[in-house]
């Protein structure tokens, strides 16, 4: 079995690629990835050297180059990480997110249909359904909720969704879908939430928290999301969605003082800013469909997983020291400038 995996050496990803090679030896792991500005290779530095792994730098985008890949592969299963998806930058720059998260999805799994591989599953987001209202802690998204989008980001992956499902009705392409919602573990980029607050409070530097940090998210360890991807391109039906979620809702203030009160930091950290254009203020994923179908649940419960991941930034400082000072982005060149 080869599976493809676009967007490896980022956050979900990686931790995808290190799920798969320690549960399934037998197979062999192609990562592709452009190494834009949230693409870590270091990250990859344990299993580059591994028989069954092959990373190559490119982008989904480049048509040419795909489906030169998909020739020497063959992949079986694609997984598609590879996307823009930082909701600030999309409202600076939504162009390269229509490009990257429609376009190159299109160039995907059109070397599906030409190469013939059993499953393209397309990893995509909560935020495709836009927010939930605070007052109604009853309300959760499902697979059946009306996508409405709140930004260029969001946008972007819902209309890759649809296409997919197009791709499917149209071609018949066997494909799958996921909606997470908000992962959070070893190697998240520091500009998200939880990695910016713990290295700021460790920095002792201002928190910025948006608005009041009153907006609530449903917080998924990533060994569970990658679990569920898994069960998903293994045994889960043609043509769905799952959405995947860990019932772990918090609001986004309680979450930067327990960051605070973890590190033994002083609250008079956090500083008030002013708030994202668009902000949704609620996610909160129902997952009874994967559970009933597939048998998934989360397994973290976000007081454990929280610690766990602070433990983590304290126990791997190198790794989140060298992106906040840029010199990640030498590491390809280190690792692959002598290899002609």
């Amino acid at each position: 079995m080869t599976i493809l995996v676009t967007g490896g050496a980022g956050f979900i990803g990686s931790n995808f690629i290190f799920h798969m090679l320690k549960k399934y030896p037998g197979y062999r792991i192609v990562c592709l990835d452009k190494l834009t500005y949230a693409g870590n290779l270091s990250t990859l530095s344990s299993v580059l050297e591994e028989p069954n792994f092959r990373f190559v730098r490119l982008d989904i985008c480049d048509r040419e180059g795909v489906f030169r890949l998909f020739e020497e592969e063959r992949p079986d299963i694609v997984v598609n990480f590879a996307a823009e998806s930082h909701v600030d930058r999309s409202i600076e720059d939504p162009g390269i997110f229509l490009q990257t998260n429609i376009l190159g999805t299109a160039t995907l799994m059109d070397a599906c249909r030409k190469f013939g591989v059993r499953r393209y599953h397309q990893v995509s987001t909560d935020e495709v359904y836009g927010d939930l209202p605070l007052e109604r802690p009853d309300l959760f998204f499902t697979e059946t909720t009306p996508l409405h989008t709140s930004s260029p980001y969001s946008a972007s992956k819902a209309s890759a969704d649809l296409l997919v499902l197009a791709y499917h009705r149209t071609y018949s392409l066997p494909v799958t879908i996921s909606r997470c919602s908000n992962n959070y573990g070893p190697y998240h980029f520091p500009e998200k939430l939880i990695p910016l607050m713990i290295i700021n409070a460790l920095e002792e530097k201002p928190l910025p928290v948006y608005g009041t940090g009153e907006n609530v998210r449903d917080w998924l360890y990533v060994e569970d999301h990658c679990k569920a991807i898994d069960l998903i391109i293994h045994k889960g039906r043609e043509g769905e969605v799952y959405n995947v979620g860990g019932h772990n809702e918090r609001k986004n203030i309680d979450i930067v003082r327990l960051i605070c009160k973890a590190l033994g930091k002083s609250e008079s950290l956090i500083t008030y800013v002013a708030d994202r254009k668009g902000h949704d203020m609620r996610y909160a994923i129902d997952p009874t469909k994967i559970h009933n179908e597939l048998g998934w649940l989360p397994e973290t419960k976000f007081e454990d997983g929280i610690q766990k991941t602070i433990r983590w930034y304290l126990d791997n400082k190198p790794w989140w020291q060298e992106i906040v000072s840029g010199d990640y982005r030498n590491y390809y060149q280190r690792m692959y400038g002598e290899r002609k």
